[in-house]
């Protein structure tokens, strides 16, 4: 598991080297954190827990949280959770890394859960956050590149600091930096896995990787099959597109400004093709609301 992270099967812990990047990112351990009520766990009830606002993992596979369920059942939570004081309760607590097992301990019926508590800025609550998150191993390569993105910006790491702290290379933190940089629809078949990162990559340098993703997804085109199929397409010569008539420009960014999505109008003769992107079911169901 790692340092706050997944139960490990059969029970037993898996460390895996967080706390080693957590002392090189945040320039302390996490024994040198404040600590509220020292360094051994307390039982707290499970009610007075709560997710913290600033937790970036929204998603908790079923499968999962009814396995770890199972495990807590049979041992019991091995890992305490890391929390704080929640700031408008006092006997309540914010979960800052563990609200997987939090989720599972409810399914399993649990009545308390061991919790270390510390005193933790917003700052450092995210930052631990989305450390714990970039170290799980379920996370889709869209999510991790999302938490380095958040490391970087808003804490200031550079990618070599990344690489050293979570015992990554360089390299695989840049390249799933660059699959943010993919159209909204390419990254959407990326988290439903109809897409690997590796077939995603291959898209990165094509002129239209929309269309060519349509293709590898129809034909169920393997990863080096899709850098063949983008190789050829940047060999084609390139056709002349027609400047879009300004009127056509205003008009998508009226519809993007009113629905909050990115709007695209494709004329085709006296008809055409208005496409509306969306990154979540959320935003979906927004639209389908409106449009209602």
């Amino acid at each position: 598991m790692t340092e706050f992270g997944q139960e490990a099967k059969g029970g037993a812990p898996r460390r895996r080297g967080l706390g080693m990047g957590l002392s090189a990112l945040l320039g302390t351990t996490t024994d040198q954190l404040p600590a509220v009520t020292g360094e051994r766990p307390r039982m707290v009830p499970i009610e007075f827990l709560r997710p913290c606002p600033l937790q970036p993992r929204r998603r908790f596979a079923d499968d999962d949280l009814a396995a770890l369920a199972e495990s807590i059942r049979q041992r019991g939570v091995i890992q305490p959770l890391l929390v704080r004081r929640a700031p408008n309760g006092a006997d309540l607590f914010e979960i800052v890394a563990g609200e997987r097992r939090w989720r599972a301990a409810q399914i399993a019926g649990a009545h308390e859960l061991p919790v270390i508590v510390h005193e933790l800025s917003d700052r450092d609550a995210l930052e631990l956050a989305v450390l714990e998150n970039v170290q799980r191993q379920d996370l889709t390569p869209l999510e991790e590149a999302e938490g380095y993105r958040r490391l970087i910006e808003e804490f200031e790491h550079t990618q070599e600091a990344l690489a050293s702290a979570l015992g990554k290379s360089r390299s695989h933190i840049a390249n799933l930096l660059r699959l943010l940089g993919l159209p909204a629809e390419v990254r959407a078949l990326l988290e439903r896995d109809e897409l690997s990162a590796g077939h995603a990559r291959a898209l990165l340098g094509a002129r239209d990787p929309v269309a060519l993703a349509t293709v590898v997804v129809s034909r169920g085109l393997n990863v080096r099959q899709t850098e063949a199929l983008a190789r050829a397409d940047a060999q084609r010569p390139e056709r002349r597109r027609s400047p879009k008539d300004p009127n056509t420009s205003a008009l998508e960014r009226d519809l993007s400004s009113r629905l909050g999505l990115p709007v695209s109008l494709t004329s085709n003769g006296a008809g055409g093709t208005l496409r509306i992107a969306y990154r979540s079911l959320d935003q979906l169901d927004g639209l389908i609301r409106r449009l209602s």
